[in-house]
């Protein structure tokens, strides 16, 4: 069994600025996977998950076919750990509203660019929706535990001699 995150810890890690995957599922032909693709996010602890796309794209239509979706964020640095969260889409927001997606700039950018990126894609307030998912399911993972346990497992095995045993000729 993988070492769960605590309640508290798992909504502060979703909160944090890390580029989600999100997945929703995709009924267009028999052999296609569920569409899986990175997005910036917003999420505060307790809330909604909200994501922005094109309202042309095919993530936005399937989104609206599937009416839930799912999102993982992870961190690849040691020791590894996950937040995946699955739920209905709550709301649609069509068009975006202006100070969300001025958020979710400033939440991936620092301020400057966020400022040069909403002059530079400010049509998108006009060709955008934001989807907002209310987080049903959790599945979490913290390999920090896990690691802790096989940290220095190696060290004093049978046969292995210290550097600093008597006898050791350097």
């Amino acid at each position: 069994m993988l070492p769960a995150m605590p309640h508290d810890v798992r909504e502060r890690f979703l909160a944090e600025p890390r580029v989600g995957v999100l997945g929703v599922a995709d009924p267009r032909g028999g052999d296609r996977a569920p569409l899986v693709v990175p997005v910036w996010y917003g999420y505060e602890p307790g809330g909604e998950v909200v994501v922005e796309t094109g309202r042309e794209t095919a993530k936005a239509r399937l989104l609206h076919a599937a009416g839930r979706f799912s999102l993982c964020v992870q961190d690849e640095r040691r020791p590894y750990r996950y937040v995946s969260v699955e739920g209905p889409v709550t709301a649609v927001q069509d068009p975006v509203d202006p100070a969300v997606r001025e958020a979710l700039a400033h939440r991936y950018l620092d301020p400057d660019e966020a400022r040069d990126y909403l002059a530079a894609t400010a049509a998108q307030l006009h060709d955008d929706v934001v989807f907002r998912m209310r987080p049903q399911r959790w599945r979490t993972a913290d390999f920090a535990a896990f690691a802790a346990d096989f940290e220095g497992a190696s060290e004093g095995a049978p046969g292995d001699v210290p550097d600093d045993a008597p006898g050791d000729a350097g």
